[in-house]
């Protein structure tokens, strides 16, 4: 039987509200820092899963990764034995802010109960855009966010090649070009099907500028995968049996065996915006330095649920990467534990590949500068991973975005072949220090000739936007 807010405790209780990254990092940080005679921790996990990897299901569907397992950081069992009351397949369906409690359904079951809480963390992460269209919910169209969504994405896979014997006549389309959509197309590539990605946009990755997205455009035809830019989808098409066929847009339509939904995530924030909880332009919730809830003393969230600063362009965004919610949970957990943390905010830091293809970017893109009121000048220039005269260096593409004026880096974006992707942290660095492009043309960085240049790529594109910046361009 739960108590109610009223009943004695002789301990606190926090209730942890979302079973991975953000989730269970604060729990498990809390529970360092107060033993369970201190400190009771109860946490809610909707799915079959704690402590995953999402970003590593593309490897995992793509045959990368062979195990499922190898995603899980730690299992249920394993955070049970830590003093985690970790209650699995059971969903949180309403926040009583002013009585300090949950009430939680057991799926299986059906059963709902009130849990009362002295601290809550709402991690509820984010959910796939799933557009409201004829025959998106057919069988053999896919949303990749969860383990359990990778493994029925497998499962279509498996009973299509059964069906299918020759991997010439396998059809996938995967709608959108963004990281999850290009991630899918290498992970479909990898087991024999031919791949069509149909992209709203004018170029795939939204994420870089247009001039940079094309490079990427180029690239993914070169790896055979059919890129359909520009293109609205207007339906899914499904046969006699109900599955998916084709996927339809205004222009024509693309025969299809499976459909990967790659259009990106929204915050999961239904239940904090029925509680009344403050929520930002990109529909997340907005908190403070130490990932408290904005007015409300007793409430923290994290993860792919929240808004963060971008220390760029001193705006809010929503940036659902995995390196953040950890950090956020490690935030709100010491701060709940009795120690003091803080999470200043993030520079934008982002990297994916498509088979041999890097594509990285940091900071802000044109677009995000001109919408933040800044002036800047831009320079791109191409060079190699290594030594020019050493076996495999291979061409990388550097844009760099610097203030005018000032000469402040707003951001660096890269596509390139192997060696290319994480030089986009040495930019990652110079912004969070917020340096100028002057002061990185003298960063000390690593040469030998199987690394690097004697000037590295990225220094070679803070040169040029020196001389910009001097010139006024």
């Amino acid at each position: 039987m739960n108590m109610s807010r009223t009943e004695e405790r002789s301990r606190e209780r926090l209730v942890v509200v979302g079973g991975d990254a953000a989730g269970m990092s604060a729990a498990s940080q809390a529970r360092r820092l107060r033993g369970p005679d201190e400190l009771e921790i109860v946490a809610f996990e909707r799915g079959h899963f704690t402590s995953f990897s999402a970003c590593g299901i593309p490897y995992w569907v793509g045959g990368d990764v062979p195990e499922r397992d190898r995603l899980i950081a730690r299992s249920p069992e394993e955070h049970r034995a830590r003093d985690i009351d970790l209650r699995m397949r059971t969903e949180v369906v309403e926040i009583d802010v002013e009585g300090a409690r949950v009430r939680a359904r057991d799926l299986a079951s059906g059963a709902e109960s009130w849990t009362a809480y002295d601290k809550l963390v709402i991690a509820t992460g984010a959910r796939p855009i799933r557009p409201d269209l004829p025959g998106v919910d057919a069988p053999g169209v896919h949303g990749v966010q969860t383990l359990d969504d990778g493994q029925a994405l497998l499962d279509t896979l498996t009973a299509t090649e059964g069906r299918i014997d020759s991997a010439a006549q396998r059809r996938a389309v995967v709608v959108g070009a963004g990281y999850i959509g290009v991630e899918m197309a290498e992970a479909l590539i990898n087991r024999g099907y031919e791949v069509t990605v149909v992209n709203r946009g004018k170029e795939p990755m939204s994420t870089l500028d247009p001039d940079m997205g094309r490079l990427v455009h180029k690239a993914m035809e070169g790896l055979g995968i059919t890129m359909v830019d520009d293109a609205e989808v207007t339906a899914l098409r499904t046969g006699d049996d109900g599955r998916v066929r084709a996927v339809a847009t205004e222009e024509a339509e693309y025969p299809a065996d499976v459909v990967v939904l790659g259009i990106g995530v929204r915050p999961e924030t239904d239940l904090a915006k029925a509680a009344g909880l403050p929520l930002g332009d990109h529909g997340g919730l907005l908190t403070d330095l130490s990932m408290r809830v904005r007015g409300h003393e007793n409430i923290w969230a994290g993860g792919d649920c929240v808004e963060v600063l971008d220390l760029v362009s001193g705006r809010q965004r929503h940036i659902p990467l995995g390196t953040h919610a950890n950090k956020h949970g490690q935030t709100i957990g010491a701060n709940i534990g009795g120690g003091y943390a803080t999470f200043p905010g993030v520079v934008g830091t982002a990297v994916s590949k498509v088979c041999d293809l890097e594509i990285a970017r940091t900071g802000l893109r044109e677009k995000d500068a001109d919408r933040a009121g800044l002036q800047y000048v831009t320079v791109t220039i191409e060079s190699t991973s290594r030594a020019g005269y050493y076996p495999g260096a291979a061409l990388m593409t550097v844009k760099m975005l610097a203030e005018r004026r000032t000469g402040r880096l707003l951001g660096v974006q890269i596509v390139g072949r192997e060696g290319a992707g994480k030089r986009v942290d040495i930019a990652a660095v110079a912004l969070t220090a917020g340096m100028t492009v002057e002061q990185m043309t003298a960063l000390d960085l690593g040469y030998a000739p199987p690394f690097s240049p004697v000037w590295d790529p990225i220094l070679v594109a803070a040169r040029k936007a020196v001389a910009a910046v001097r010139s006024g361009a």
